[in-house]
Order: C-alpha cells, then sequence, then structure tokens
C-alpha cells in the first residue's frame, strides 16, 4: 500500500507531532514501508541577522536533529526504514519538495483542531493538502 511515508514534524510542540508519527508507523509497520521525519526550519530574516549569533543557524539545525533523532528513537520503528531530515525555508514548499524528492506514497501531518482563523485546517496543512501530488493523511493532534 503505502511505501514511502513523509511526517512533517514541528519541533515547537513535539508532543503535537506523535500522533502523526504514530499513525505514520502503523502504516509502514502495516505495509512493509519507510517513514521519513521532515522538520523545517525558517530562514533567519535578513532584519534580524546582525542580532543573533553567528552560529545561530548552527546550532538550531543541531538541536533540531538532537530532537528529532530523539522522537525518531521513541517511534518503535526499526532504524533501517526510518529516517530522518531538517530542511530550511517555507514550511508547506519544503515539506513539498521532499515528498517529491523521495517519491512519497502518503504525506502524514497534524493539524490543530478548527478554530475560527483556522477553520478546517492550518494554513501549512492546507497548502499540503491542496498542491501534494500524493495521498496526505491530516490527524487531528490532540489540544
Amino acid at each position: 500500500m503505502f511505501k514511502k511515508i513523509l511526517v512533517p514534524i514541528d519541533l515547537t510542540e513535539p508532543e503535537f507531532s506523535k500522533p502523526a508519527v504514530d499513525a505514520a508507523v502503523e502504516l509502514a509497520l502495516a505495509s512493509g514501508g519507510e517513514v521519513r521525519i521532515v522538520n523545517v526550519l525558517p530562514m533567519t530574516p535578513v532584519m534580524l541577522a546582525e542580532y543573533v549569533p553567528a552560529d545561530f543557524d548552527t546550532q538550531q539545525r543541531q538541536s533540531s536533529e538532537e530532537a528529532v533523532a530523539k522522537l525518531a528513537n521513541e517511534s518503535g520503528l526499526d532504524s533501517t526504514r526510518l529516517t530522518t531530515v531538517i530542511r530550511q525555508g517555507g514550511i508547506y514548499h519544503e515539506v513539498l519538495e521532499e515528498a517529491e524528492m523521495m517519491e512519497a506514497d502518503l504525506i502524514v501531518m497534524v493539524s490543530h483542531r478548527p478554530a475560527l482563523k483556522t477553520y478546517f485546517l492550518g494554513s501549512n496543512a492546507g497548502h499540503v493538502v491542496r498542491y501534494a501530488t500524493c495521498s496526505v493523511l491530516v490527524v487531528r493532534g490532540q489540544e
């Protein structure tokens, strides 16, 4: 069924991403597939560049790699079937690009419960659902 599953996560709320990771792992186990967890780091605005340390981007990437590795280890999926990647840029653009690059069959992502300002889906989840060339499973996060 789904052999290549991409799971975008937000490290500002790691517990919020857990249902998406769990769903992806369950699907991978059922189908013999593999999972890739992706975290997208925002670009440091040029206006703020002079106010952050010179190695800010490196520190941010390193802490993201550690957090994603921890989440991957806790997933319960064999490390030969689970990979991680850190990208930098616009969230939905980078998620869609990673899905194309890895030829994903499915993107599993979490979305907040609807509120008036984000009715149905958050803006990033909405863009991924609209523009992905593969199937997208949106898991509602626990709030």
